[in-house]
């Protein structure tokens, strides 16, 4: 009887409930119960994501890989360990392909092959809105490093500015940052699914009703050869101007390529579905398998959602106003509105402008026009980021 007992004991003991209330992290000068804080903060997430339809795609695989991390003793995400003869965990495998920015760009190749740059050919100035929407990345870069962060903390809190989570995550690894991933990716991703929560404010503060009313010619048919050309020529351009943006520039617009030569029919459905989907699973698990307690309860994490928010709204505002000049230059007939919708949350930014519009105007649909600033901010966010990257990996 004592051995069933002692038995029943040594498996209590190396449950995880003999862990879960047992380890804390020092929150400034509290102690938290880590784990058990950290599985609350993935049940919300999901929540968010399945009750809410925040960006579900990929934040229930982040909310899913952090309840994961955060269940101890598990030994899910532990390392090899050839003394005790003992393999890694699955998440240690999984992480691979964040750690060496692989799963960013693949993403990117799938977002080449959704994205139609039709809007963008046929208004070519929405460019220079997709440029503008990019303020804000550099106000966050400038505040983040003046609240403590080192440069290069500060250029991955700085570019969750342009709302695109691929290309948050692959500029803080390629910075060497992954201790403040789990902040930047959950930041991203979150601005990146409110973007029709924390927009419609800033749009009608900086534009009057009659603005927001303003009609916009249709736009010209875009040939075929445009369309074919535009990746081979944006690509060998950016890639020529700033050779660190090729990757990311380089795989959305090689996903674009297969969309509209005509003749990958099978290669680009397979970018758009099979190749995206399981590159998006992958990329949440492992993004949420950095979500551990001891990683993720810091202040440095409340800073940098903090600074992400600012980042966001600073870049909505700089297209808007942007989008103000370009309608005074224009005669008044570029609605400012679109300029809001410059950040990379495709095609979400863009929708929030027709909404906004067809309060103010219900016969108005600036949809296809908002899509080409929509468009240009992958792009731009892309080239921010190498920017960011080019400068500091030459002045460490």
């Amino acid at each position: 009887m004592e051995m069933y007992l002692k038995s029943i004991g040594d498996l209590a003991a190396q449950s995880g409930f003999s862990a879960l209330f047992v380890f804390n992290v020092k929150f400034g000068t509290v102690l938290l119960p880590g784990y058990f804080i950290m599985l609350i903060v993935a049940l919300i997430l999901l929540y968010l994501a399945i009750g809410k339809g925040f960006e579900p795609l990929l934040l229930v695989p982040i909310a899913f890989g952090a309840l994961l991390v955060n269940l101890p003793l598990s030994g899910i995400t532990d390392a090899a360990n050839e003394a005790a003869g003992t393999s890694a965990g699955f998440l240690h495998y999984v992480y691979y392909g964040a750690q060496h920015e692989i799963y960013p760009i693949i993403i990117f190749l799938g977002i080449g092959a959704l994205t139609d740059f039709g809007p963008l050919l046929a208004n070519p100035i929405t460019f220079l809105l997709g440029a503008a929407a990019q303020f804000g990345v550099f106000i966050a870069f400038i505040g983040a490093n003046w609240l403590g962060f080192n440069l290069k903390e500060a250029a991955s809190i700085g570019i969750i500015g342009g709302a695109d989570g691929p290309t948050s995550i692959y500029l803080t690894m390629k910075l060497g940052q992954s201790q403040i991933l789990p902040a930047i990716a959950v930041a991203a991703y979150s601005y990146m699914s409110l973007v029709p929560l924390i927009q419609p404010p800033f749009i009608r503060l900086f534009t009057s009703k009659k603005d927001r009313a303003i009609r916009m010619a249709q736009l010209r048919p875009v040939s075929k050869k445009e369309r074919i050309l535009f990746p081979i020529i944006c690509t060998v351009v950016a890639g020529l101007v700033l050779p660190a943006c090729v990757p990311l520039v380089g795989m959305l617009m090689f996903g674009n390529l297969l969309r509209e030569c005509g003749v990958t029919e099978r290669l680009s459905q397979a970018a758009q579905n099979e190749i995206l989907n399981i590159t998006t699973v992958f990329l949440g698990l492992a993004v949420g398998s950095t979500m551990s307690a001891e990683k993720f309860l810091t202040p440095e994490t409340l800073k940098i959602i903090m600074l992400g928010l600012i980042a966001f709204c600073f870049s909505t505002i700089g297209g808007v106003l942007f989008g103000q000049i370009m309608k005074i230059l224009s005669g008044g007939r570029i609605n400012p509105m679109i300029g809001s919708a410059g950040v990379s949350a495709v095609p979400m930014a863009a929708r929030v402008v027709q909404k906004v519009s067809q309060t103010e105007n219900p016969g108005n649909y600036l949809l296809m026009h908002a899509m080409g600033p929509n468009v240009a901010g992958v792009i731009g966010t892309a080239v921010a980021a190498g920017v960011l990257l080019t400068l500091l990996t030459m002045n460490p």
